[in-house]
């Protein structure tokens, strides 16, 4: 293993000539299986042969020795001359990445998971969301988001226990979050997951009255925004701004066109695999889309394209049946939240002023082409996998196309 990063036997031989050697050559195989290239290896294993070598001066003879000399070995790479502040991470990183794989239970530095909010005051609020009413994970997510908050909030205010919630201290908190500069629909989201909080919490004897008749929603009105869509030749000009002859670049251009050409949405994207493409019938599946329902596709001639050359060229080599993949190392699966930030960095890569850059403005632009199509809204609202119809009806609203020609024109087509 060790032969195909180091062309020097000598240097082969000192790394296995160290006592930690073994643990160093179990290391690499575990880089080199994850994607990583030859470069990082030249720089981690001196780094942790010197480790070896330092913990070893200071009494460790076996490798679960090895976690109580982390920090003094940081301490020490950062005192020497020369050495950046912000070494600290590039120095320990690779040391802990070792440690968690060859000494058992050994965690390091990372951070431990967040408890849910209110978990000493209201244990099964959570398992309530997930079982009874049946939530999705990126549902719960909100909840614990908007909820830690306001358990936050709580905190400075000395409030410890559920019966000392009040009016007064529930309007207090929504007031601050107004004051931070939340949005209108997100605070509207905020007093609908203190609500069911509070219902719950009422329900389960928590509170003896019931506080969600006080929590009241913001006024937020739903065709008030136009669609943040772009046009036909901006989506021209943001695919053409993609190179497409790095891997990064076949990947890139492959999911901003299954976002513009079926309005997919990001997570949509990162979840599918090589079984939702039936290549013998030209078709795509998604699976489990928000809706609770799953769509098929015909495959377009330019996604097909797009996709074969991404599989064939692009794609990282591996048993995992995701589409999508980082194209750095650890080579994992991208992420709902790495689409829509590739979606964004493009955006933005080609001069196109989008307001809230994402994945969903590729989704808005697929559905408005359809708008100006004259597709009944059911059937765009089936396309793109809405709910309802009223979900679609924002796209409807507004002849986007129309008012274009009348601010370019002089206006005497609208008077006539």
């Amino acid at each position: 293993m060790l032969e195909q990063y180091f062309v020097r036997p000598q240097t082969v031989d000192r790394i296995r000539a160290s006592w930690i050697g073994p643990a160093i050559e179990q290391y690499v195989a575990w880089l080199m299986a994850r994607g990583y290239a030859a470069r990082n290896l030249a720089r981690r294993v001196p780094l942790l042969m010197q480790f070896g070598a330092f913990a070893q001066a200071r009494g460790a003879t076996s490798l679960g020795d090895l976690p109580a000399h982390v920090d003094a070995f940081v301490a020490a790479r950062l005192g020497q001359r020369g050495a950046r502040r912000t070494a600290a991470k590039e120095i320990r990183g690779p040391v802990e990445q070792l440690l968690r794989l060859v000494v058992p239970g050994f965690t390091g530095t990372q951070p431990p998971p967040q408890r849910p909010p209110f978990e000493r005051q209201a244990p099964g609020f959570f398992d309530y969301l997930r079982t009874e009413r049946g939530l999705r994970p990126v549902t719960l997510l909100q909840y614990a988001y908007h909820l830690r908050r306001f358990e936050g909030y709580l905190c400075r205010r000395d409030v410890t226990e559920l019966q000392e919630l009040s009016p007064t201290v529930l309007t207090g908190f929504l007031v601050e979050r107004r004051a931070s500069g939340c949005a209108r629909v997100t605070l509207r989201e905020v007093c609908g997951a203190l609500r069911v909080f509070l219902r719950y919490a009422h329900r389960e004897g928590l509170l003896t009255t019931d506080l969600s008749l006080h929590v009241g929603s913001p006024q937020a009105y739903r065709l008030s925004n136009l669609p943040r869509a772009i046009t036909r030749d901006e989506v021209g000009q943001l695919l053409g701004a993609i190179d497409r002859r790095a891997a990064v670049g076949k990947r890139d251009y492959t999911l901003l066109l299954l976002l513009v050409t079926y309005g997919l949405r990001a997570r949509e994207v990162a979840a599918l695999t090589l079984e939702d493409l039936d290549w013998r019938h030209e078709r795509l599946r998604i699976p489990e889309r928000k809706a609770g329902h799953s769509t098929v596709y015909p495959l377009s001639a330019g996604v097909g394209t797009a996709l074969l050359d991404y599989l064939q060229h692009g794609r990282p080599e591996t048993s995992d049946r995701h589409i999508f993949f980082r194209v750095v190392a650890p080579q994992t699966p991208l992420t709902a939240d790495a689409v829509a930030q590739r979606a964004a960095h493009y955006l933005h890569a080609a001069g196109l002023p989008v307001p809230r850059a994402g994945s969903h403005t590729l989704r808005h632009t697929c559905v408005q082409r359809l708008v100006e199509a004259d597709f009944p809204l059911k059937v765009i609202g089936d396309y793109v996998g809405h709910r309802s119809p009223a979900a679609t009806a924002i796209y409807g609203k507004v002849a986007v196309e129309a008012l274009r020609q009348v601010a370019c024109g002089d206006g005497e087509e609208v008077l006539a």
